[in-house]
């Protein structure tokens, strides 16, 4: 059975985004749109009464706009009676992948920062993509799929995987990226120094590596161009300059296995989610 792709909605401009980006990416991909809400609010304080009659309309609002848009795709809406954390959770377990809206770009206020995003990110097991109200509409959307490469070998495979099928999906390209080294004690420009003193040698094997990590992809999909973006220097700079100006979508990667210490997401990811001028998707994988 095809799996849908899910976008939780909450009348908000950035659930409305999203589930606009969630439309378009379900077209190309020719699955199935499940568009949801959860209508108990958040036990934070005195919550409102939730208004059940307001949260179909808002489905029903929603689900009308989307098929006027693409007439030809399969949308279906559920109204799911849990609060949205917990809800979320439980429908990206039937997904192909989750999408929600995020206000991002903030250091003290930021969907992540706000305790739904954060909680269903460090808790599901399907990719799940932000998208925040403002970034590119559908005549501007880039022309590459950027995916962040830390873990080589399965993980990498994981995330090159959900990478090549969306740029195949959209006609884009893949850079692939790859930071190495460690200059973050320098800030964003590395001595000359550095780069001279015996590191051109690490620079190939990281280079050959990375070119045998992606060879099996190139032949799986060999319409999709491929870009190899090897650097030396701090993850997330490297990686936000990458996705800067071509990128229709980030990629980056989460580890499963890690003990919880909270919901807490690594530097790279927690970068793109706030900076990135792109939507991130968030993959889940196992560093066996």
């Amino acid at each position: 059975m095809t799996r849908p792709i899910t976008v939780g909605i909450d009348g908000s401009a950035e659930s409305g985004t999203a589930a606009e980006w969630a439309a378009r990416e379900a077209e190309r991909r020719g699955v199935p749109l499940h568009v949801v809400h959860a209508w108990i609010t958040e036990p934070v304080y005195v919550p409102p009464t939730p208004d059940e009659g307001a949260a179909r309309d808002l489905l029903a609002r929603t689900r009308d706009r989307l098929a006027a848009l693409h007439p030809a795709l399969a949308i279906t809406t559920e109204l799911v009676p849990e609060v949205a954390s917990t809800g979320l959770i439980e429908k990206a377990a039937e997904a192909e992948m989750l999408v929600i809206g995020s206000r991002g770009h903030s250091a003290i206020v930021g969907f992540l920062l706000g305790s739904v995003g954060l909680s269903v990110l460090s808790r599901v097991k399907s990719p799940m993509v932000f998208v925040r109200s403002g970034t590119q509409e559908r005549a501007e959307e880039g022309d590459e799929v950027v995916v962040a490469l830390k873990d080589m070998g399965p993980p990498a495979d994981v995330l090159l995987g959900f990478a090549f099928a969306t740029a195949a999906a959209r006609g884009a390209a893949v850079r692939a990226v790859r930071a190495w080294g460690t200059p973050s004690l320098f800030g964003p420009d590395v001595p000359d120094g550095l780069e001279e003193a015996g590191s051109r040698d690490l620079e190939e094997l990281e280079g050959r590596e990375l070119a045998q990590t992606l060879d099996p992809w190139r032949q799986r999909h060999p319409g999709v161009p491929v870009v190899e973006h090897l650097r030396i220097g701090n993850a997330s700079e490297v990686l936000l300059t990458a996705a800067a100006f071509r990128a229709g979508l980030l990629v980056v990667g989460r580890r499963v296995h890690r003990p919880v210490l909270g919901m807490r997401v690594g530097p790279v990811v927690h970068a793109a989610l706030h900076h990135a001028r792109c939507p991130v998707a968030v993959v889940p994988y196992e560093n066996g």
